[in-house]
C-alpha cells in the first residue's frame, strides 16, 4: 500500500516550562527547580503524530529568526518531515509558549505567536505545485484565520481532502469553511465556537447538526475519556475511547487529528479511522508531554493488534 501523503498547513512552537514551588510577585526574583524545552505547536505535533504513523509528511510554516528556528527546522528534518515550505521570517521571533507550573500541576501559560502570524495565502500558492499532489490537507487556528479559509478553499478547488482542527478556539466564519471535509473540535472549542453547551454525547450531537447545518461536510467532536462523536448530512454515530491509565492529556486532540488523517488515507472507512484514532489518542496519553509521548506505528500497531477488536 503506498504510504498516504499529507501536507500540515500550521504552527510550530517552542514549549519553555518552569517547575517552580510558586508564582514569583511583581517584582520579585525566585528560583525555579527544574526547566524543560520541548518542540510544539498543533501543526508540527499534527505532522509528527502523522508521521510517526507512517505518511509522508510535509510541512509548511514560519519560524523565527532566533535560535529557536533553525532548532525546530532541524528537529522535523530528524523526523523526516518535508521542511521546503519551512521559513525563517527576518526579525520575527519563533513562536513559544513559556509554561509554569507549580507542584500541585497548576500551571500558567502565555502563548507568543510570533512568526506564525506571518504565514499568509500567498505561501499556501507557494507550495501549490506540493499540495497539489497531496492526499490530505491539514490546519488549526495557530496560524492566520485567512490563512485557514484560504486553504479551504484551495483544497476544495483541487478536489483534496481536507480537516480543520478549530484550536485554540476562536471566533469564526463557519461560512468561509463551507464544502470542508472534516471540522474536528473537542467539547470546549465546539462550545466555545457555537454557545452551546457540551456535556456530553447528547449536547455534541445538537452542536454538530449545527457546524453541519453551516455547509461543513462532516464534524468529528474529540470527547476525551468519553470518546468522539462522528456526524454527517447521512447520520451521527459515537465511537467510545479505550480504556488506558493516563498520566498527561496535553498534545492527545493533535496525535488524534494526526493519526486520523493516515487512517483515513490508507482507506480505512470513516468510523473505522476514527476508532483507531481514538486509540491512538488515548495512548499519547499513557506518556508525559507531546510530541515525546506519541506512538510510533509498530507499538501502535501491537496495541491495536491486542485492543482493536474489543
Amino acid at each position: 500500500m503506498p504510504k498516504p501523503r499529507i501536507a500540515v498547513i500550521g504552527s510550530a512552537n517552542i514549549d519553555l516550562t518552569t517547575f517552580c514551588d510558586r508564582f514569583p510577585k511583581p517584582g520579585e526574583t525566585i528560583f525555579g527547580q527544574n526547566f524543560d524545552l520541548g518542540f510544539g505547536g498543533k501543526g508540527a505535533n499534527q505532522a509528527v503524530a502523522s508521521r510517526l504513523c507512517g505518511a509522508d509528511v510535509f510541512m509548511v510554516a514560519r519560524v523565527g529568526s532566533d535560535l529557536f528556528g533553525p532548532a525546530t527546522i532541524e528537529n522535523f528534518k530528524k523526523q523526516d518531515i518535508d521542511t521546503t515550505h519551512v521559513k525563517q521570517i527576518e526579525g520575527a521571533s519563533s513562536g513559544v509558549a513559556p509554561i509554569f507550573v507549580e507542584p500541585n500541576g497548576q500551571n500558567r501559560i502565555f502563548v507568543v505567536k510570533g512568526a506564525n502570524d506571518f504565514l499568509k495565502p500567498a505561501d499556501v500558492d507557494a507550495a501549490a505545485d506540493l499540495l497539489k499532489t497531496v492526499d490530505c490537507m491539514v490546519m488549526q487556528f495557530e496560524i492566520p484565520l485567512e490563512t485557514v479559509y484560504y486553504s479551504v478553499q484551495f483544497a476544495r478547488k483541487n478536489k483534496i481532502r481536507c480537516i480543520v482542527n478549530p484550536a485554540p478556539a476562536q471566533p469564526v466564519d463557519l461560512k468561509a469553511l463551507d464544502g470542508l471535509d472534516y471540522f474536528v473540535p473537542n467539547e470546549s472549542e465546539a462550545e466555545t465556537i457555537t454557545g452551546m453547551p457540551v456535556k456530553n454525547v447528547d449536547d455534541a450531537k445538537k452542536c454538530a447538526e449545527k457546524f453541519l447545518a453551516s455547509g461543513i461536510q462532516r464534524v468529528i467532536i474529540t470527547l476525551g475519556s468519553n470518546g468522539s462523536l462522528l456526524a454527517s448530512r447521512e447520520g451521527m454515530e459515537h465511537i467510545p475511547a479505550f480504556s488506558v491509565n493516563s498520566l498527561d492529556s496535553t498534545g492527545a486532540g493533535d496525535a488524534f487529528i494526526g493519526s486520523f488523517a493516515v487512517f483515513l488515507g490508507e482507506g480505512q472507512p470513516e468510523g473505522e479511522a476514527v476508532r483507531r484514532a481514538n486509540l491512538y489518542a488515548g495512548l499519547s496519553t499513557t506518556g508525559v508531554g507531546t510530541q515525546k509521548s506519541f506512538y510510533d506505528r509498530a507499538r501502535y500497531d501491537a496495541e491495536w493488534a491486542a485492543r482493536g477488536k474489543s
